[in-house]
C-alpha cells in the first residue's frame, strides 16, 4: 500500500493539471479570504475577554463608557474671543455627532459664569478665569498657548466606532475655518489606536517588501548555481498568501505582534523551498523527471516534514500564552510553515514538470570560476570538520564552557525589564504618540483607575457610606491618586455637600441627577464605579498602585456582600507586566516538553533528547544577550524562547541525523562526527544565513516592540548555528561514550 507520499508524487506525475487544478483553487480560496483579514488594536489584543479580569473590563467598558477624545487648541492666546467663539462653535457642531455624549471645555466654564453667553473682552475673559478653581483652569486652560476641549462617547461604544468617531471629528474639524494661527489637533486614546492601526498596516507592507526582497538577494548569493533560482521566492510569497487568506477565514486579526510573524515566516519558508527545490535539481542530474519528482517527494517531503514539525511545536507552545496576540502570533506562524511546507511540496515538482525542467549546464568558464570560487567553501568545510573533531575529542570542557554561559545568561534574564506600556512600543516620532503626550504633560494621566462595587444595593446608607469613605482614604494615603468621582462624589453635590443618611434621602438626591450623568457611575442598584484619576507614571509604578488599591478595597472592611475590584485599562496593562514574565517561562518550557516529546515519539531512544541539549544552552544565550544590549521583555520578544526552540532543533536534528547515517555505514565516531558537520554544517549555515535576511528585515521596522525583535532573533538565529556546528558534536560524543552504539536513523533522508 502506498504512503501518502508515494500516492502524491504518482498523483503528480500522471495529473500533473489536476494536483494543479486543486492547488490554484486553495489558492483562490485564500485570495477569498485575504479580503476577510481585519487589523486589530485596543483591549482584545492584550487580555483574553473569556478570562474574568477580561470579563470585567469588557463589561465595564460596555456599561460605564468609552476612552475620551480631547482636541487641543493652539494659537498665540487662546483667550482671544475669536479663538473662543471658534471653540465655542465646533464644540456645538461636534454635540450633535452621533456617539458623543458631551463636549466640555473653558468656553462651558467661562458661558457658565457669564449667564449662557461668552464674554466679548479680553477683561472680562481674564476676571472670570482669575475666579474660577485653579485646579479647573490648569486642566482646561494650561497656559495661554493652549485649551484643550475633552469629548466624552456614549457608555459601551466600541474601539472600531471610536476611531470612525475620531474620523468624523477630523472631517468637522477640516471645514470648520479656524481663525488664522489657531491649530486644532485631535488626540487621546481613541486617536492613538487609529494612528497605530494606520501606522501598522503600511509597517506590514514594508516588512513583507523588505524580507522578500532580502529574500531575492539571499538566494541570487547562494542559490544561483540551479535554474530557477528565484522559484524559492515565488514559493514563499504563495505561502504567506495563503497564511493571510486562512487567517481571514478563520477570523485571526492581525496586530502588532502577529506583523512580526511574517518576515518570520519568510525566513523559515525559503529554507523548506530551497531544500525541495536542490534535491529536486540534484535528482534530475541523474535521471528523468519523474524520477526526480518521486524522489524528491517521498524522500524529501517525510524528511522536511519532521524538520517542520519540529518548528511549529515551538509556535504551538505559543497557543497557550494568557496575552491574545501572542497566542495569535504562535498560531499564525504554525499556519505559516505548514502553508510554506505544502506550497513547497508541490509547486516545485508540478512547476518542473510543467517548464520540463532542465538542469544548469555548467559553461566551459565555470572550471576557472570554480577554482577561484570553490576553495572557499572548501576551506569552510574543512574548517568545520577539523573543528567538530577536536569537540567531539574533548567534549566536556566545551560543554562545560558553553554550560557555564548559559547558567550566566539565565541569571542575567531575570534582570531583563518588562515593558507593557502600549506607548513605548509605537515609533516615538509618530504624531499621535507626541499629542497624547502633550496632553498628559497637562492634564496628568489620561487613563483613570475604575473601581467597580458590587452589592446588594449600592445605595444603601451603609454600602455609599463605604463608597465615599474608599474614596477618600485613597486621595489621602496614595499620592499618586490626583481625585475621584463616584456615585457617592455625585450625590453629595447634588445634596450640599453632604451625603444623606437615609435611604428615601438618598433616592431622592439621585432622582435629581441627569440620566447622562448617573449612567457613567451607576448601573442599576446592584453595581456602582468609582473613577480614579492619577498623574502619569511608569507602568511598574501603576502595577504598584493597583496591587495596593486592592488590597485596601480589602483592608477597609466593605460591608457584608460588598466587593470592589479593579479593572480598566492601566490595570489591564499593570497585570500585562506579570502575564509576559509568566507566559515568556511557560511558553519556554512548554516548547521543550513539545519537542523532547516528538523527538521520543520519533526515534524511541534515550539519545534523542541530544538535540534539545544545545537548545537549553541558546535559550540561556538569548537572556544574556537582552540584558547586555539593554532591551526589555515585550508580548513580542517574550516568545523568543518557544520560537528559538522551533528554529534551532532543525539544525541540531539534521546534524544528529547525519552523524547516526555515517555510524550505520560502519564508519568510526570521530570520524562520523567530522564528516556529518562538514556536510551539513555548510548547508545550514548557508540555509541559516537565509532565514537571517528574512528576520533581518524586522529591524527595518519604526515600531521598537518589532525592531528590537528582529536585533534578538538575528542573533538567535547564529547562536542556533553555534549550538549545532559546536556543541552538539560535544553533546553527541558525551552521549556515544556512554552508549557505545548507534542506530538505524528514522529518515536518513533528511541528513541530506
Amino acid at each position: 500500500m502506498k504512503n501518502p507520499y508515494e500516492w502524491l508524487a504518482d498523483a503528480i506525475t500522471n495529473h500533473t493539471w489536476t494536483v494543479a487544478g486543486v492547488a490554484a483553487a486553495v489558492f483562490v480560496l485564500a485570495l477569498f479570504g485575504l479580503t476577510m483579514v481585519t487589523m486589530e488594536t485596543g483591549d482584545d489584543t492584550y487580555i483574553d475577554k473569556n478570562t474574568p479580569r477580561g470579563a470585567l473590563l469588557a463589561h465595564y467598558t460596555e456599561t460605564y463608557g468609552s476612552d475620551a477624545i480631547m482636541i487641543i487648541y493652539e494659537a498665540d492666546s487662546v483667550r482671544n474671543p475669536d479663538a473662543l467663539r471658534y471653540i465655542d462653535h465646533l464644540q456645538e457642531d461636534l454635540r450633535n455627532e452621533r456617539y458623543i455624549d458631551e463636549v466640555s471645555g473653558v468656553v462651558d466654564l467661562l458661558k457658565e459664569a457669564n449667564g449662557g453667553t461668552l464674554p466679548s473682552s479680553m477683561a472680562e475673559i481674564n476676571a472670570i478665569i482669575e475666579q474660577a478653581p485653579p485646579g479647573m483652569v490648569e486642566r482646561m486652560l494650561p497656559s495661554d498657548l493652549m485649551t484643550i476641549s475633552v469629548i466624552a462617547l456614549e457608555p459601551g461604544v466600541g474601539l472600531e466606532t471610536q476611531m470612525r468617531v475620531v474620523e468624523n471629528i477630523e472631517s468637522a474639524i477640516s471645514i470648520s475655518e479656524p481663525p488664522p494661527g489657531i491649530s486644532v489637533t485631535v488626540s487621546g486614546n481613541p486617536a492613538f489606536s487609529k494612528e497605530m492601526s494606520e501606522e501598522m498596516g503600511e509597517q506590514m507592507g514594508l516588512l513583507i517588501l523588505a524580507a522578500m526582497l532580502l529574500m531575492v538577494l539571499a538566494v541570487l548569493l547562494l542559490f544561483s548555481h540551479v535554474r530557477y533560482s528565484l522559484l524559492p521566492v515565488g514559493i514563499v510569497a504563495v505561502g504567506v498568501i495563503m497564511t493571510f487568506g486562512f487567517m481571514g477565514i478563520f477570523g485571526i486579526p492581525i496586530s502588532m505582534v502577529v506583523i512580526g510573524a511574517f518576515p518570520v515566516l519568510i525566513g523559515i519558508g525559503i529554507d523548506y523551498a530551497i531544500q525541495f527545490h536542490a534535491r529536486f535539481d540534484e535528482e534530475i542530474r541523474r535521471g528523468t523527471i519523474p524520477e526526480a519528482v518521486w524522489a524528491t517527494v517521498t524522500q524529501m517531503g517525510p524528511s522536511v516534514l519532521i524538520a517542520m514539525s519540529a518548528t511549529a511545536l515551538g509556535f504551538i507552545a505559543m497557543f497557550f500564552a494568557p496575552v491574545p496576540m501572542v497566542a495569535d502570533f504562535g498560531i499564525v506562524c504554525t499556519i505559516g510553515v505548514a502553508c510554506c511546507y505544502v506550497a513547497a511540496l508541490i509547486i516545485v515538482p508540478v512547476f518542473a514538470i510543467v517548464t520540463r525542467y532542465r538542469p544548469k549546464h555548467e559553461a566551459p568558464a565555470a572550471d576557472s570560476a570554480r577554482e577561484s570560487g570553490t576553495p572557499i567553501m572548501e576551506r569552510y568545510d574543512r574548517l568545520l570538520g577539523r573543528l567538530a573533531y577536536m569537540v567531539a575529542k574533548h567534549p566536556l570542557p566545551v560543554i562545560l564552557l558553553f554550560a557555564v554561559v548559559a547558567a550566566g545568561g539565565y541569571y542575567l534574564d531575570e534582570k531583563v525589564p518588562i515593558s507593557s506600556d502600549e506607548k513605548t512600543f509605537v515609533p516615538d516620532t509618530m504624531p499621535a504618540l507626541q499629542d497624547l503626550e502633550k496632553i498628559t504633560r497637562t492634564m496628568g494621566s489620561t487613563t483613570t483607575i475604575p473601581v467597580v462595587v458590587k452589592a446588594d444595593n449600592v445605595l444603601s446608607p451603609e454600602t455609599l457610606a463605604w463608597i465615599d469613605q474608599f474614596g477618600v482614604y485613597e486621595q489621602e494615603h496614595n499620592d499618586k491618586i490626583t481625585g475621584v468621582t463616584s456615585i457617592a462624589t455625585l450625590i453629595r453635590d447634588y445634596n450640599g455637600g453632604v451625603l444623606p443618611g437615609t435611604s428615601e434621602e438618598i433616592d431622592d438626591v439621585v432622582a435629581r441627577i441627569p440620566a447622562s450623568t448617573l449612567k457613567r457611575y451607576l448601573n442599576g442598584n446592584l453595581e456602582a464605579v468609582l473613577e480614579f484619576s492619577t498623574v502619569d507614571m511608569e507602568m511598574s509604578a501603576a502595577r504598584d498602585l493597583v496591587a495596593r488599591m486592592q488590597s485596601d478595597a480589602v483592608w477597609n472592611n466593605p460591608p457584608a456582600g460588598v466587593t470592589g475590584k479593579i479593572t480598566g485599562s492601566l490595570e489591564m496593562f499593570a497585570a500585562l507586566m506579570d502575564d509576559i514574565a509568566r507566559s515568556k517561562t511557560s511558553m519556554t518550557v512548554l516548547g521543550f516538553a513539545f519537542i523532547l516529546g516528538f523527538l521520543l515519539l520519533v526515534y524511541r531512544k534515550f539519545g534523542a533528547i541530544a538535540p534539545v541539549i544545545p537548545i537549553v544552552f541558546i535559550v540561556g544565550w538569548n537572556g544574556g544577550i537582552m540584558y547586555l544590549l539593554g532591551l526589555d521583555y515585550t508580548p513580542l520578544t517574550a516568545v523568543l524562547g518557544s520560537m528559538t526552540i522551533g528554529v534551532a532543533s532543525e539544525y541540531t536534528i539534521l546534524i544528529m541525523e547525519r552523524c547516526e547515517e555515517e555510524l550505520a555505514r560502519g564508519m568510526e565516531f570521530l570520524d562520523a562526527v567530522q564528516i556529518a558537520v562538514q556536510k551539513i554544517g555548510t548547508a545550514i549555515t548557508a540555509s541559516g544565513m537565509t532565514t537571517v535576511f528574512g528576520f533581518a528585515a524586522l529591524t527595518l521596522s519604526t515600531f521598537n516592540i518589532i525592531s528590537n525583535f528582529g536585533i534578538v532573533t538575528v542573533i538567535t538565529v547564529g547562536f542556533s548555528l553555534v549550538g549545532a556546528i559546536v556543541v552538539m558534536p560535544a553533546i553527541l560524543a558525551l552521549l556515544y561514550r556512554y552508549t557505545g552504539h548507534s542506530r538505524v536513523p528514522v529518515k536518513a533522508g533528511l541528513a541530506e
